[in-house]
């Protein structure tokens, strides 16, 4: 399974979010800017993540975005889902939206694509904004060690 960049730079925006959390709301330029993103291709990925209800706008002239939540209320798998949709290899093992196959029943690579959506999920789902903060802010930490978001 392979993300697109909306899941990718859509991720890498709600970090930026979640550094800032808790401060002025962060206008979407300064987000772009910092992290290399179109500013027009970051407003549809936050417009999705927005109406999913992850993040919040703050009209005005200090106006910008903010996390609808604390980071670690936030899981990558809230953020994935909105941005790719469901996370399963193939379509006959997407959660609740199913595509039928006459060799559903029969099929035994199906139990194999069950397993790796679950497992896809059970990661996605165990990892917060928060922790992923503390990562970036123990990666930080290390002198010499430059990481970028």
């Amino acid at each position: 399974m392979k993300l697109s960049t909306k899941g990718r730079y859509g991720l890498t925006a709600m970090l930026d979010l979640a550094l800032n959390y808790g401060e002025e709301p962060v206008a979407l330029k300064n987000v772009a800017e910092r992290q290399g993103i179109s500013e027009p291709y970051l407003e549809q990925l936050i417009a999705g993540l927005r109406k999913a209800g992850l993040v919040k706008s703050v009209r005005g002239a200090q106006g910008g975005y903010i996390l609808a939540y604390p980071p670690d209320k936030i899981t990558v798998g809230d953020v994935m889902r909105v941005l790719e949709g469901p996370l399963a290899p193939v379509d006959c093992v997407i959660e609740n939206e199913p595509v039928s196959c006459e060799k559903a029943d029969h099929c035994v690579t199906r139990i194999i694509w069950e397993k790796i959506r679950d497992s896809i999920n059970q990661v996605v789902d165990s990892i917060t904004l928060q922790d992923m903060v503390d990562e970036y802010n123990s990666m930080n930490g290390q002198k010499g060690y430059m990481y970028y978001i």
